[in-house]
């Protein structure tokens, strides 16, 4: 399956967020959309999975496999959302329900889209939870988010957001909140399970040494607009647009280190 994005453009409260985008991601692709704070990343993200905020105006079309997704109703939309694309947030601290167990949230998603009874449904939580490498499954399913740490409760998100198996994948800034030795564990994890499931990827970060881990093409945004798409190895090499190049000196500064073996390749 593969997305079409083309000329999206959303305002919010009549101001031009992002401003005519257009960009694709084929089946099995790894894209990644890079940019400083406000330049649009995660917006976009939101618009691919319906979720604007109130206010919000979106025109342009979003193209999944074919169906276009914009005009979609709600009802249509939400079975798109976790079954066939997934989408883990930045924060999960407080994209977490503080009063539900992280098994009966991972459990949730599969409900919604699987008709399961609730011992296979408590089974298949802690088989995703084991998926996604929590340490001693069959307990943690059973704590709240307050009480993993910050690394396990965004694996308890990505269980969340796989769990009904989706065939394209959405991380909005998943490593950002993490000290660089679980973020280096949690990329290791995504790059590994998307490899395994043969599924697509949007990652989507500011740090370009991040991007350089997972994905194998960049959009780089800038005001809502696209100022640069290349290969990754060429935004790390000879980047064109000033906010590339900018990106590429934060990344040199802190901790940039060639990309090392993934199962993506350059376009």
């Amino acid at each position: 399956m593969s997305l079409e994005v083309h000329n999206l453009t959303i305002d919010i409260d009549g101001v031009r967020a992002v401003d005519g985008i257009t960009f694709s991601v084929a089946d099995g692709a790894r894209v990644g959309i890079i940019g400083e704070s406000g330049s649009g990343k995660s917006l976009t993200a939101l618009a691919l999975m319906g979720l604007l905020p109130e206010g919000a105006v979106v025109t342009g079309s979003v193209r999944w496999n074919g169906r276009e997704l914009l005009s979609l109703p709600d009802r249509d939309m939400a079975h798109v959302r976790g079954d066939e694309i997934g989408i883990v947030f930045q924060e999960p601290q407080t994209a977490l329900n503080p009063i539900r167990t992280v098994g009966r949230q991972i459990a949730e998603s599969i409900r919604i889209h699987e008709r399961l009874s609730r011992a296979e449904l408590g089974r298949r939580a802690i088989a995703e939870a084991a998926r996604v490498r929590l340490p001693n499954p069959e307990s943690i399913v059973k704590r709240f988010p307050h009480q993993l740490s910050g690394g396990q409760r965004q694996r308890v998100a990505i269980a969340i957001a796989l769990a009904a198996g989706p065939r394209l994948l959405i991380a909005d800034e998943p490593t950002t909140a993490l000290d660089v030795t679980i973020q280096a564990e949690v990329l290791t994890l995504l790059d590994d399970l998307v490899s395994h499931n043969g599924m697509s990827l949007i990652f989507i970060t500011h740090d370009l040494a991040v991007l350089s881990q997972v994905a194998s093409t960049g959009v780089v945004l800038a005001n809502g607009k696209i100022v640069e798409q290349a290969a990754v190895s060429a935004l790390l090499t000879n980047p064109q647009s000033a906010v590339a190049q900018g990106l590429l000196r934060d990344a040199t500064a802190t901790l940039w280190r060639p990309a090392r073996s993934t199962g993506a390749t350059d376009d």
